[in-house]
């Protein structure tokens, strides 16, 4: 099927009065066309900072971004809107991410108008269409956010991002603010939409089964870099970074027979802004060293397994 999307070396920094926040810093990976990529870890890690910057909501400061193979790091204002069209993004937050001066139709029909694909009688059609495919009730068209409850607005959200007919989708913890049933039916919509279009989709997250569900390959990440990075299964059958050991070690288990045994960390978190060189996991991590103080990229330690540890083969199965 082919890479879609393509990141090298990618950094965000944000210049803040303390020194230069480093949100993203050195992250490459793939996503290949079709699949959906986890990025998870704990708020603050530059997760979500990563996916605005990859569709441009916000300016790299170092690094490329390619979209189907060609190098979109550096675009032109008039080239954003053709962009658009192609990568979108479904928010946090439904409620926050709609106008709520307008109604489902109205949302919808504004963003079916910056295509300037449709006339005034086929965008009407095209709402329709958008409307039923999310699973919205043709009552609810003239509804305004407020008078919809957090999945019904969520996927006004989803409609929105598809009306562009987009390849690439950034799904920035979409059910986080949902109920847990609401939640298993917008990542079944999710799902259902890929499989029907072919979409690619980078899902951000902070909740593991969520990431297991939805995810083919899962990039872990602590504060602004990529620890580890393997196929969803192969993640969470054999985690090899102690920070991956500890995110997993606190699921909870209905096994009452083999109980998890958590791994508490310990020590405070280093900080973002102008960090060492070395591991920035290494003043919370059980095995840190003077390997540590050392800058550390990921590699290859098992078939398409990567993992940024320079002890990972000393401790990986521990």
């Amino acid at each position: 099927m082919g890479t879609l999307i393509e990141i090298k070396n990618l950094k965000k920094y944000f210049d803040t009065p303390r020194g230069m926040l480093h949100a993203v810093d050195d992250v490459s990976f793939k996503i290949e066309r079709g699949k959906t990529l986890g990025v998870v870890g704990e708020s603050g890690c530059g997760k979500s900072t990563l996916g605005r910057t990859i569709i441009h909501l916000h300016e790299s400061s170092g690094g490329h971004i390619f979209y189907d193979g060609k190098d979109i790091t550096h675009v032109k204002k008039s080239e954003i809107k053709e962009l658009r069209q192609k990568m979108q993004i479904i928010f946090q937050d439904p409620y926050s991410s709609l106008d709520p001066r307008r109604s489902v139709e109205e949302t919808l029909y504004e963003a079916l108008k910056l295509t300037k694909k449709y006339n005034r009688d086929t965008i009407r059609l095209r709402i329709r269409e958008l409307v039923e495919l999310v699973g919205i009730d043709k009552r609810m068209m003239h509804a305004y956010p407020h008078e919809l409850d957090g999945g019904r607005r969520q996927r006004v959200g989803i409609a929105r991002a598809l009306a562009m007919n987009p390849s690439f989708i950034v799904c920035d913890e979409p059910v986080s603010a949902l109920d847990v049933s609401i939640q298993a039916q917008v990542l079944n919509l999710l799902r259902d939409l890929q499989d029907e279009y072919g979409l690619t989709y980078m899902f951000v997250t902070h909740d593991m089964s969520v990431v297991r569900y939805i995810s083919n390959e899962i990039v872990v990440m602590y504060l602004g870099q990529a620890v580890e990075k393997c196929e969803s299964e192969e993640l969470f059958e054999n985690p090899l970074h102690p920070y991956t050991k500890a995110l997993l070690s606190v699921i909870p288990s209905v096994d009452i027979d083999s109980p998890k045994k958590r791994i508490m960390l310990t020590g405070e978190l280093t900080s973002p802004i102008a960090p060492a060189p070395g591991c920035r996991f290494k003043v919370r991590c059980p095995y840190a060293c003077s390997q540590c103080d050392q800058p550390q990229q990921l590699n290859e330690v098992l078939p398409g397994h990567l993992v940024s540890c320079c002890r990972v083969r000393e401790i990986g199965h521990k």
